[in-house]
């Protein structure tokens, strides 16, 4: 899988990021380390605690870290979960949970597989 193929299984914009980062080689290395960001694991204990201002910070984190990242399908998931919780939760929050959760897991997956064909 290369890259580009990556970008295009989890609805990412390869171009956005490459213009952003200006090469293939600094883009690997940004979407590898995307494995080892917290903010899922923060926004998970934020809604199980539940401590919703916690999850609140953790969501927004995820759609900046994603949007510089041009990870798109999951930038989009993380800020619609970020506005639920903004001011307290509110609105469908739990759905836009479970689909970030769903989103975030189809992303790491893809870039664990992205990593190991390399």
């Amino acid at each position: 899988m290369t890259i580009e193929q990556l970008y295009e299984r989890i609805g990412g914009d390869y171009k956005s990021v490459l213009g952003r980062f200006m090469s293939d080689k600094i883009v690997d290395k940004f979407v590898i380390k995307y494995l080892n960001d917290s903010s899922y694991d923060l926004l998970k204990s934020g809604m199980e605690e539940p401590n919703y201002e916690e999850a609140f910070r953790a969501a927004h984190t995820m759609k900046g870290v994603c949007q510089n990242l041009s990870f798109d399908r999951l930038c989009k998931a993380s800020e619609d979960m970020t506005e639920a919780l903004r001011n307290g939760p509110h609105g469908n929050y739990e759905e836009l949970y479970q689909k970030v959760t769903e989103v975030y897991n189809d992303t790491v997956a893809a870039i664990r597989e992205y990593e190991q064909s390399k």
